[in-house]
């Protein structure tokens, strides 16, 4: 049944990125014949165009962006706190696959709009020999980490990906939690909502700073250098207490956000 939901909210964004991600490419093959110099011409009004074009790339850019975050919140918002969660919340699946599909279908188009903003900057600044150096760079770059750090470089790789992954989910797990917190009162639902997710960016902020503070008076800091790791032993390290904290973060919204869904959801 995820499965089915999740089509669905693919269906349902696609209609809406898909056009987005055709605009910005557009943008990016016209900046691009500004940048090449192709409309610098005696003509003001190539010369105007050129310039247009650059900065409707850039303003594609931050739509594209923005939007990607702004539908991920409507949807959540229209389907499972507006007048569709009536019929959302009476279909034979558990709050979980509700939240979850939710949850991968915008982490994927988090990544899906980071691909495009690379796929159009490189089209922007497109140039055969500018784009041979870049692919004669990231050989070079490969062969050094296939040659020196072996399943290091793989290793480095998959735990970034995972962590921006997971950083995805963390935050929309936090807009989530804050709306569906919101919407358990009768009424200012959106205004509460906005409220309640400045106060859990607030409240996360106090508990980061409380547990530094923490550590610092216990005096945990000074056995950091007792650990006597290489610079790839230190960099796995850092990536996975970043992982697990981003987990952490994540589940306290999580479980935040299936409570109120559950318990205290007011769609009146």
């Amino acid at each position: 049944m995820l499965r089915k939901l999740m089509k669905h909210e693919f269906r349902a964004t696609a209609r809406v990125m898909g056009p987005l991600y055709l605009i910005l490419l557009i943008t990016a093959f016209g900046a691009n014949l500004s940048t090449l110099g192709l409309l610098e011409t005696d003509n003001w009004f190539l010369d105007m165009l050129g310039g247009m074009l650059v900065v409707a790339f850039t303003l594609a850019i931050f739509g594209v962006c923005l939007m990607s975050l702004v539908l991920m919140v409507q949807r959540f918002y229209k389907n499972l706190l507006g007048d569709e969660g009536y019929v959302m919340f009476t279909l034979p699946v558990s709050i979980h696959q509700q939240v979850w599909s939710k949850l991968i279908v915008s982490a994927v188009w988090f990544a899906a709009t980071f691909a495009m903003v690379c796929l159009a900057s490189l089209i922007m600044v497109y140039d055969v020999g500018f784009i041979s150096h870049i692919f004669t760079g990231l050989e070079d770059l490969i062969r050094q980490i296939t040659g020196y750090y072996a399943l290091n470089g793989a290793a480095m790789a998959a735990e970034f990906l995972l962590l921006a992954f997971l950083g995805c989910c963390a935050m929309c797990l936090q807009f989530y939690a804050a709306m569906a917190v919101g919407h358990s009162f009768a009424n200012h639902k959106t205004l509460l909502s906005v409220a309640f997710f400045f106060g859990f960016q607030f409240a996360v902020q106090m508990v980061g700073v409380t547990l530094l503070n923490a550590f610092n008076a216990l005096g945990l800091f000074r056995f950091l250098p007792s650990f006597h790791m290489s610079g790839m032993a230190a960099i796995h390290m850092s990536m996975a207490v970043l992982i697990v904290g981003v987990v952490l973060y994540g589940a306290v919204f999580y479980c935040i956000t299936a409570y109120f869904l559950k318990k205290h959801l007011n769609l009146e």
